[in-house]
């Protein structure tokens, strides 16, 4: 009675601070606690009742080589597929020598190259096979940042056409064979620079095409979870890669394989998600941050890559 009495002596815009403030600690509270669950309580789902087989897209190094590994780890056969032959035979040996199980199919597909011919080897590769899972992982991203002008038409051209055709048609072809089935998981690659931070200059193009896959993913998802077909976009930040060009993994920069295992477990469940929990914390705290206040320290910090991209550049042309 003497708290309600309390209150009702109050003025009123104090109420409405106070309820405010009380509604804003109970959402933080609870995206708190859901965020602990999801992360670090959640358990993965079972890869296997999708189907016994999936197929990973640049699979010869990086992000998907450990995905690979992965797979067949939990038992999964494996389409490979990747532009080099070489590089192929060399990964499917390095799997089937510690997972002896484990059933490997190679597609040889330039993503920069003939799309259209590399689809129909997907195609005929896959046919009869109960292909559960689909990871799109091929992509291209600049050597340094760049200004879009200096962006010259060969690199522009790839980056479209890997990151963007190359992953449309390749969801395409295999989307068909989970329909038959009812069953499927597609995870495609996006990036943190497309859905995780305001604006990412001087790599305009690539920024450009990963949210291009980033809207794909979530319409697909929208169209296709009543026919049993899980639909995701993962979209990291800093992995320690040779595309990122970064040597080292760190808190906030994953290893490739600590980066498959964190992303396996998100499988199946948010349509967009950041699997690596460092990426995710980043990622609040840049939109917690004024976009000006970020979007300046980005500019200086992409300045400083071109200038040494630039530097590189020229000291091998001399060479």
């Amino acid at each position: 009675m003497e708290i309600c009495t309390y209150f009702k002596s109050q003025p009123t815009w104090l109420l409405v601070l106070f309820s405010l403030g009380s509604i804003s600690i109970l959402r933080f509270t609870f995206t708190l606690l859901t965020s602990l669950y999801i992360y670090f309580l959640r358990p993965g789902k079972n890869l296997r009742r999708y189907g016994s087989w999936a197929i990973i897209t640049g699979p010869t190094d990086g992000i998907g080589k450990a995905f690979a590994f992965q797979l067949a780890q939990k038992g999964l056969n494996l389409v490979l597929v990747a532009r080099n032959p070489d590089k192929l035979k060399d990964v499917s040996d390095s799997i089937q020598a510690k997972y002896s199980n484990t059933q490997i199919k190679t597609v040889v597909m330039d993503f920069s190259g003939d799309i259209d011919g590399g689809v129909r080897r997907i195609k005929e590769a896959i046919e009869g096979l109960e292909v559960g899972i689909l990871i799109n992982n091929a992509g291209v991203s600049y050597p340094y940042a760049k200004y879009f002008h200096e962006v010259d038409e060969e690199m522009l051209g790839n980056l479209i056409k890997i990151n963007v055709e190359g992953t449309t048609k390749v969801t395409q072809a295999v989307l068909v064979n989970m329909l038959k089935r009812k069953r499927g998981a597609i995870v495609n690659m996006g990036s943190g620079a497309a859905a995780l931070i305001p604006s990412y200059p001087f790599y305009s193009v690539y920024a450009g095409a990963k949210t291009y896959v980033d809207q794909f993913s979530r319409c697909l998802h929208v169209e296709y979870k009543k026919s049993g077909i899980d639909v995701q976009c993962q979209v990291p930040l800093y992995v320690a890669t040779k595309m990122t060009k970064i040597r080292r993994a760190s808190f906030l920069v994953a290893s490739p394989e600590g980066y498959a295992k964190a992303a396996l477990r998100f499988v199946g469940y948010e349509p967009r998600c950041t699997p690596y929990w460092p990426h995710a914390l980043m990622g609040y705290v840049v939109s917690a941050l004024p976009e000006s206040v970020f979007e300046s320290f980005n500019i200086k910090r992409c300045l400083q890559i071109r200038k040494k991209g630039m530097l590189k550049d020229s000291s091998s042309k001399k060479e």
